[in-house]
């Protein structure tokens, strides 16, 4: 991991890398941290850490700039839980649920490793990358909706079995498939 770069804000609220020795913007501090690096904000005088704050501001910008980072729906809830009983919970629970997304993305990248295949291994234990996309945009779903006030977690519908034309329709389509390989 990659060590940490210190950034001073002065009382001018200048930023400045100490590693490059040079002033930057808040754009750069966001490339940084895009590109990997671990950053820590601190108020060059009092030593206080401002790299939250920094932070957020960052997405406040990448939100004003027409770049959706974050659902309404994340949105209101933070806000909700500030005065909710579930306050004191919800850091830890962002906080875990951020290290499963990432640990999933870094081993569907893995995975991958190049092209994108029409479906995914069958150890990965999902379908398509859409499917998987879905499953994991409900989960996120109903465990937000857990931290909201008065919200009821929504259920995904089913999809309706296919009737009898649809399932002969399919079978023939399989047994094509299945002549075309054993051909091959």
């Amino acid at each position: 991991m990659p060590e940490k770069i210190l950034i001073n804000r002065y009382a001018s609220r200048r930023l400045y890398n100490t590693q490059s020795s040079e002033y930057v913007t808040l754009e750069e501090v966001a490339t940084l941290i895009r590109d990997g690096q671990e950053v820590e904000i601190k108020d060059r005088k009092t030593g206080e850490d401002l790299t939250r704050q920094y932070l957020l501001q960052i997405i406040t910008e990448q939100q004003c700039k027409g770049e959706s980072s974050l659902p309404i729906n994340v949105l209101t809830g933070l806000v909700r839980s500030c005065n909710s009983a579930s306050q004191n919970l919800l850091p830890e629970f962002l906080s875990k649920s951020y290290e499963a997304f990432t640990e999933q993305q870094e081993k569907m990248l893995a995975t991958f490793s190049g092209a994108i295949p029409e479906k995914m291994p069958a150890d990965f234990g999902f379908g398509s990358p859409a499917e998987w996309q879905k499953t994991q945009t409900e989960i996120y779903s109903t465990m937000m909706q857990a931290f909201m006030p008065g919200a009821a977690p929504s259920r995904p519908e089913k999809a309706p079995a296919p009737d009898a034309d649809e399932m002969s329709e399919i079978k023939e389509q399989l047994a094509a498939l299945q002549r075309k390989l054993d051909t091959l």
